[in-house]
């Protein structure tokens, strides 16, 4: 299997006048692929590739791509998932499979791409996985407040989770953060565009040309993460 690298920040490229964020990784492979899924565009390339072959690959394939990206995105919203023992479920950009189990004390416990779960008739599978990974969600939030906070000169804020169905992250007056702990379903790079977003309000509370100066200091990329953000929020699922 060719040797790969993880995955750079996201990119975005206007293909028709429309803006495509797409995630580009690189490995030992001899040419350019694209693949589209519930993640969005995603692109595998030769390690030495340059940016300028890639995109031109991409606006050669720009019909094809915004086709597959719209049947993605009219897809109808994800339903209630039915947990079992097996399913995979996406936790900040990977695989995670559900494994359930009799063995231990601890209700939920992760190893490596594995969830064990041991549900019984008062602890369903999906209220544990829910569980679970507000756990991980609030120790992961919390580590990325508190690297990314200092590079604003200002304290990591006091978080809280929320549960909102249509708001991923809040800022209050008072300067606490509530992030949306489904936020844990994405890849972290959007995870930091989102504590980026709400850090930046400690600055600016508004939306003002300012405002996204601020949030640029800490994320240069941030246009193409909101783009891809809003591209895999109807792909989330809820259990």
């Amino acid at each position: 299997m060719p040797r790969t690298t993880p995955p750079e920040p996201a990119r975005s490229i206007v293909i028709a006048g429309q803006a495509v964020a797409y995630q580009l990784r690189r490995s030992q492979r001899r040419t350019i692929g694209l693949a589209i899924d519930h993640r969005g565009l995603r692109v595998g390339a030769p390690t030495r590739a340059r940016i300028g072959d890639i995109e031109n690959l991409i606006h050669e394939h720009g019909q094809w791509v915004l086709d597959k990206l719209a049947a993605w995105r009219d897809r109808p919203a994800q339903g209630k998932l039915e947990i079992t023992d097996g399913t995979v479920v996406f936790a900040l950009g990977e695989p995670l499979t559900v494994a359930f189990t009799n063995v231990g004390r601890s209700r939920w416990q992760f190893g490596p791409g594995t969830l064990y779960l041991r549900p019984d008739a008062t602890h369903t599978a999906s209220d544990l996985l829910e569980k679970a990974l507000r756990e991980k969600a609030r120790t992961v939030f919390a580590e990325r407040l508190a690297l990314l906070a200092p590079r604003l000169g200002v304290a990591p804020p006091p978080l809280r989770l929320s549960s909102a169905r249509t708001r991923w992250g809040s800022c209050s007056h008072h300067g606490g953060i509530a992030l949306n702990w489904r936020l844990v379903l994405m890849p972290l790079a959007i995870v930091d565009y989102v504590v980026c977003h709400e850090l930046a309000h400690l600055k600016e509370m508004n939306h003002s040309p300012r405002f996204w100066s601020v949030v640029e200091q800490l994320c240069p990329d941030w246009k193409a993460r909101r783009l891809e953000l809003r591209q895999l929020a109807r792909q989330i699922p809820h259990f």
